[in-house]
């Protein structure tokens, strides 16, 4: 007896071990849109569990991964149940396995010869649209597979979905697709993310899930949003017996589906059109992860039917993403200015799409210990979503008995005080608030052009000012006087006059930037600018509850929580207090600008602008000009754009102003209209 509970406890441990990776990685893909892993090791880690429940069926239970879809709805937004349950598809990575799907399909329709759709498989956000005579009802996500959050508002900001179909649609259309962001869409806003210093987004599809998950439509209407549809859920009024039918439908009703799409009766035809996609994929403005093969006839795929999960007559194959084999030389702890400690990988230089890698992240002390990486391995890299390097495997076979095995330190590398991991969280973290380290981040945080934008205090100078003991704290910035400066190497006269007119610049800066540069936890600077424009000023936002923290737009409980425990904290408000006799902007007063333009007295109220091309001062910096006097900043052209101000090297987006109609301003026309009296534009 207790031997055969001895061989069964293994794989009952391991199955829960796996159930709550997957879980935790559904919720940050899912819910948070921050994935930590590729698509191939969640897959891997999938498919274990799929084989270890297949041969041990008494351990499998109904609330597995393996029996759900997608994540669970968010709190934030109203509920839809779907008209008919949205599922996802089953994967391969495999030519073998693409064969075996169309053998498998010949053999349980009994047919020699089948035909079958290859598309597209858009690495986006799955959607459903219900259209009632004609008219849309709502806009759906996926969420569990029968009930998603509703984002009609949101999905409405997409110039191609139609609020009214054309032609004579069915009585009642549920659609399904996929929400992508463009590719320059991504650049231009991870572009603006690292201006505003915000976290950049790995990828499109993430970029694309927080978008919709925005409780203010006219943050998801900038984000450059676009809808390819491609199935169908529930059809009243009209008879649909193919893909090829459906297609022709949603051509008819104004809807966008997807394109190309090959025709194959043979599994050598589908691995040839797998072949024929992936050679143009790269010329579509979306991201594309795979091939989805799918049984034409709707008669077919009735008697095919569905899993719990997956329906039998369609499955994606997916393309593997550029990796590169290279040896994993040294592991170093990065310590972030919350304390977080973080792996990353030191490499063999590489090249990989298109640079050079040395350095890798390792994310945490789970995925060190789950891959089993050791320094000396030779190790797989990919660039996840083609901007931050990942190690993703290590080739084991390759070993020589002298790799060693890699522990995460049980004190800070930097300070030694102890580290801690908060309940039910992955990260460690430094305990001490005073850690060098930490000191540093949270100074260059304040310093960066996002932040308090102080020029002259980068990464270097802050590294001089914290090891010479001169700076502890962003208070002692603004104790700093030429005589301390001067006592530093390499540090003339024109250097120390720069640095301390900038810190002297930055006290006036307004008070969203403040709070951003203060580092409160999870409030980016799209958050702290939410936070002045509703509160108005420190003193509000210190004394606001958290009920009236979680009634503003954007800032949930987490958001709250951290804000809440920030204003709380001892050290933080004796910070605050000096930082208000140094006479930084806590927003009690309006700037000088406000002052001069009253906001509904300047010709900048209610205009909307967007800002292209090369131009004398950053982007951020006028952007804030224009918000400061009561104007809009948006990152796309559209009819209901004012304004654009082009400065040189303005590009396509001049022509496209000059098309609509818009007024096109350059840097002198667009400084007489903020100083119409030739007041200073900086003021």
């Amino acid at each position: 007896m207790s031997n055969g509970a001895g061989k069964i406890s293994q794989p009952r441990l391991r199955i829960a071990e796996l159930k709550r990776e997957i879980e935790r990685h559904n919720f940050l893909y899912y819910e948070e849109a921050t994935p930590e892993i590729s698509d191939r090791e969640y897959d891997a880690l999938y498919q274990e569990l799929q084989e270890l429940e297949a041969a041990h069926p008494e351990l499998a239970t109904a609330d597995s991964p393996t029996r759900k879809v997608g994540g669970k709805p968010l709190a934030a937004f109203a509920q839809v149940a779907h008209q008919t349950p949205m599922l996802s598809l089953d994967n391969t990575y495999s030519a073998e396995e693409v064969i075996r799907f169309y053998e498998r399909l010949q053999r349980l329709l009994g047919v020699e010869e089948l035909l079958v759709f290859v598309e597209p498989k858009i690495d986006g956000v799955a959607v459903s649209l219900l259209y009632e005579k004609g008219r849309l009802l709502y806009a759906a996500t996926r969420g569990d597979g029968v009930t998603g959050d509703e984002i009609t508002r949101n999905v409405l900001t997409i110039p191609s979905v139609p609020h009214y179909l054309k032609g004579h649609p069915p009585n009642r259309l549920e659609v399904r697709g996929e929400v992508y962001m463009t590719r320059e869409g991504f650049r231009q806003l991870n572009e603006a993310r690292a201006q505003a210093g915000d976290a950049l987004f790995a990828n499109p599809r993430n970029a694309a899930a927080g978008s919709l998950k925005q409780l203010d439509p006219s943050i998801a209407a900038k984000r450059h949003l676009d809808l390819v549809l491609h199935g169908v859920g529930l059809v009243d009024g009209i008879l649909l017996r193919s893909q090829a039918e459906l297609q022709q439908l949603l051509r008819d009703s104004g809807l966008r589906h997807s394109e190309p799409t090959w025709q194959a009766r043979s599994a050598k035809e589908i691995l040839g059109a797998i072949e024929e996609l992936n050679q143009v994929r790269s010329r579509f403005d979306y991201e594309t992860d795979g091939a989805v093969v799918k049984v034409a006839s709707f008669a077919q795929r009735d008697a095919l039917g569905c899993t719990s999960k997956a329906p039998r007559w369609a499955m994606a194959f997916k393309y593997e993403p550029e990796k590169a084999e290279t040896r994993l030389i040294g592991i170093e702890i990065h310590v972030g200015r919350t304390g977080t400690l973080t792996p990353v990988a030191q490499l063999e230089t590489v090249f990989i799409s298109g640079t050079n890698v040395s350095r890798a992240t390792l994310h945490n002390e789970e995925e060190i210990q789950r891959k089993d990486v050791r320094i000396g391995d030779v190790v797989i890299v990919e660039k996840a979503g083609e901007i931050i390097p990942a190690v993703v495997a290590v080739k084991r076979e390759l070993r020589t008995g002298k790799e060693r095995p890699f522990c995460m330190p049980s004190r800070c590398p930097v300070c030694g005080s102890e580290v801690y991991r908060e309940p039910g969280q992955v990260a460690l973290r430094c305990v001490n608030t005073q850690c060098p380290a930490q000191r540093k981040r949270r100074l260059e945080h304040f310093a960066s052009r996002g932040a308090m934008d102080i020029e002259g205090l980068g990464k270097a100078m802050v590294e001089q000012l914290v090891e010479s003991g001169l700076v502890q704290s962003v208070a002692d910035i603004y104790r700093l006087d030429i005589f301390q400066l001067g006592s530093l190497e390499r540090m003339g006269s024109k250097s120390i006059g720069n640095l301390l007119a900038g810190i002297e610049q930055s006290k006036s800066r307004p008070l969203w930037r403040l709070l951003f540069a203060l580092g409160i936890l999870h409030v980016g600077a799209t958050a702290a600018r939410t936070l002045a424009k509703h509160f108005g000023s420190m003193d509000a936002i210190r004394s606001a509850t958290r009920e009236e923290l979680i009634s503003v737009p954007e800032i949930g409980e987490i958001m709250a929580n951290s804000i809440l425990h920030f204003f709380q904290d001892a050290k933080n408000q004796l910070l605050l207090r000096e930082l208000r006799q140094y006479g930084l902007n806590f927003g009690q007063e309006k700037t000088e600008a406000a002052l001069s333009h009253p906001v509904g007295a300047t010709p900048f109220s209610g205009t909307r602008w967007v800002i292209t091309g090369t131009l004398s001062k950053p982007r951020e910096e006028i952007a804030e000009l224009i918000r400061q006097r009561g104007g809009e900043v948006v990152s796309s052209l559209s009819k209901k754009t004012d304004y654009l101000l082009a400065g040189e090297k303005a590009g396509s987006k001049l022509e496209k102003a000059r098309g609509l109609g818009i007024k096109i301003l350059d840097e002198s026309a667009f400084a007489e209209r903020l100083n119409p009296e030739g007041k200073n534009a900086s003021s």
